[in-house]
């Protein structure tokens, strides 16, 4: 396996936080496409296809890790960051909405760590995204977020983004935390996740949480959102006026008054 490249790092900002990389010469970070903030001259950016890891050789190295990309949803293409100046050089990637940057260094958690495939924002150059299948079907069925979890291998530093406010815990063997699923980031591989009904047809019709909670079962580490995107995109759709054939807020107070003004009461 190739070393990873030694990255340094800052976090700025509060609930819109951003994460800024400094580079040595040589040194360089992948990222998903589109979550570069700026960059110093003397960074160049390069476009890769596959997982962004130095593992993959060839092209049908690159060609499998591009097909791990697309079964996560995500695009077959990632994007290299490298600094070819002779001195150190700096870099930054924005959280994609508010909440919580997580840096993980993965030679502290064992090499391995399982993540929902929209959590991941970069990391070291070296550090391998692949994808880890859920290992009970009920949890793939059921889960919301599908069968497929990301899985960051290495022994560098990765970066994730947790919606809202993040909470991390460490599982004692066999200690169980049951959770949204949606509300799940990450979490180590020795940890057990399943899905779970709510146990009451009433519950899972009127109780609002829906049919099913994911189970973490320890021991491990794992880290929690308060607000996922699915929640807030949710929430913002449910609240957004409905338009009418003229575009007018038909939701509105005047809606119906604006409609008697204008002639258009069909």
């Amino acid at each position: 396996m190739n070393a990873m490249h030694e990255i340094d790092y800052k976090i700025h900002g509060d609930d819109l936080q951003f994460v800024e990389v400094e580079l040595d010469p040589q040194e360089a970070v992948v990222a998903e496409a589109g979550g570069m903030m700026f960059m110093d001259d003397g960074i160049a950016m390069e476009t890769i296809f596959g997982d962004g890891s130095s593992q993959n050789a060839g092209f049908m190295g690159a060609l499998l890790g591009a097909g791990k990309r697309l079964l996560t949803g995500e695009s077959l293409f990632m994007t290299v960051f490298q600094n070819r100046d002779a001195g150190k050089r700096r870099l930054a990637f924005g959280a994609p909405y508010p909440g919580k940057i997580v840096p993980v260094h993965l030679a502290e958690l064992g090499g391995e760590l399982l993540a929902q495939k929209d959590s991941f924002l970069c990391a070291a150059k070296g550090v391998s995204l692949g994808i880890a299948f859920q290992k009970r079907f009920g949890a793939g069925l059921f889960g919301g977020e599908g069968f497929i979890l990301q899985r960051l291998q290495g022994d560098g530093w990765a970066f994730m983004h947790a919606g809202g406010t993040l909470y991390e815990r460490t599982l004692a063997p066999g200690e169980t935390l049951r959770v949204d699923t949606g509300c799940v980031v990450a979490f180590q591989p020795s940890v057990q996740f399943d899905i779970q009904f709510v146990g009451s047809v009433k519950t899972a019709l009127f109780g609002g949480e829906g049919l099913f909670f994911a189970t973490l079962r320890g021991p491990g580490r794992v880290w929690l959102q308060s607000l996922p995107f699915s929640r807030l995109a949710g929430r913002i759709v449910a609240a957004a006026p409905k338009t009418g054939r003229g575009g007018r807020e038909e939701g509105s107070v005047l809606g119906g008054l604006g409609r008697l003004l204008d002639g258009d009461n069909r």
